[in-house]
Parts: C-alpha cells; structure tokens; sequence
C-alpha cells in the first residue's frame, strides 16, 4: 500500500548555483527509479539557516510530494545520505487528498 509523503531537500549548491536544476531533475529520477510516483516538485530557492550546524550558511531547498510504499522511505534516506549534494533531508507522512465533491467545486468556481 502506498502512502503520500513529503520531502524537503536541502541541497548543498555551493560552486553549483547554475546547476540546481538539473540536480533536481536528477533527485526526482531517483524518486522515480526507486518506485515513487511524485505528485509535485517545489523549488523555494536558496536560504540562510537560521543557525549554523555546519559548514554551509545557506542551502536551496526543494520539496517533494510524492506517493511511495513505506519502505521506500528508508531505502531514499540512505541513498541521498551518500549523495554529495543532498545536505539535509526530512521526511513527512502526509493524509491523501480527499476529492471535493461536485457541489462545493462548482461554488467555488463561482
């Protein structure tokens, strides 16, 4: 059974800030690759941590919703962990979209 999660990625673009989108168009062939279906990419551009934990000051983030099986969840963590580029990474259980019925979909569009 799969469920729908949320990603957020940062990534590490430091030297890289002309490249960001082709490393995301390669993190979401990797959801792909291993089975996930992505429902949507966000970019949210480059922004400084609020605290330093690290080397890096600033990282771009990206945030990925996606459907997976719940094992996939940990096969991704330990992939993008070896990944140069991915700095930090988060992973969030999300509740499936419920379909609007016709009524309040056409009151809305009013």
């Amino acid at each position: 059974m799969t469920n729908r999660y949320e990603a957020l990625i940062v990534l590490n673009t430091q030297g890289k800030e002309d490249a960001v989108k082709d490393i995301v168009d390669r993190l979401e062939s990797e959801f792909q690759k291993e089975g996930a279906t992505v429902e949507q990419v966000q970019k949210m551009d480059k922004r400084p941590f609020s605290y330093v934990a690290g080397e890096l000051e600033a990282g771009f983030f990206v945030n990925f919703i996606f459907h997976a099986d719940s094992q996939l969840i940990t096969k991704l963590r330990s992939k993008f962990k070896l990944d140069p580029e991915v700095y930090r990474q988060h992973y969030q259980k999300l509740q499936e979209k419920k379909e609007q019925p016709a009524k309040k979909r056409l009151a809305e569009a009013k």
